[in-house]
């Protein structure tokens, strides 16, 4: 069993996770897993990624997350961190989003908590044609912030499903 670490959620997460690779209705055991180590404070993520999920989930998804009002932090937790990184990294936005994104505010969590990332993102350098210079593998390297994906996280936790 891994020690008890912070895990910083990325919307992908959440969406890869019930909308795509290991549905709810399926893999109904995961639900209860993640309700615990939310109700245990281990899996956050910054209110953005709620905003996030309510502009693009699936209607699952919103509810689930609704549901969930724990998971999310407000802004004003990760705020000053996420506009530093933001500053530091002007290629992690995209520019032709239409709302603030959440990536360097999942990124900022982790770094105030000591914790780790959870994204489905990949580095710029392992993408054909990356829109951006920079994604959140990229800045939690440079940043020396521990970054896995949804699968690297279920191994972490030692999760047989």
């Amino acid at each position: 069993m891994p020690e008890s670490a912070l895990y910083s959620i990325d919307t992908n997460v959440l969406m890869d996770w019930q909308a795509r690779y290991y549905p709810a209705d399926i893999f109904g055991s995961l639900v209860g897993r993640i309700d615990a180590l939310i109700d245990a404070g281990r899996w956050r993520a910054p209110a953005l990624v709620a905003e996030e999920v309510g502009a693009v989930g699936t209607d699952a998804l919103k509810a689930w997350a609704k549901a969930r009002k724990a998971l999310f932090l407000p802004t004003a937790a990760t705020l000053a961190g996420g506009l530093v990184i933001q500053g530091q990294f002007p290629g992690l936005r995209d520019a032709k989003a239409e709302f603030d994104e959440a990536d360097a505010y999942v990124i900022a969590l982790a770094r105030q908590t000591g914790g780790i990332v959870i994204t489905q993102e990949t580095p710029a350098a392992e993408k054909n044609r990356p829109k951006r210079s920079h994604y959140i593998p990229d800045v939690c390297r440079d940043l020396g912030i521990p970054c896995i994906n949804l699968l690297g996280f279920f191994r972490r936790e030692g999760w047989e499903l």
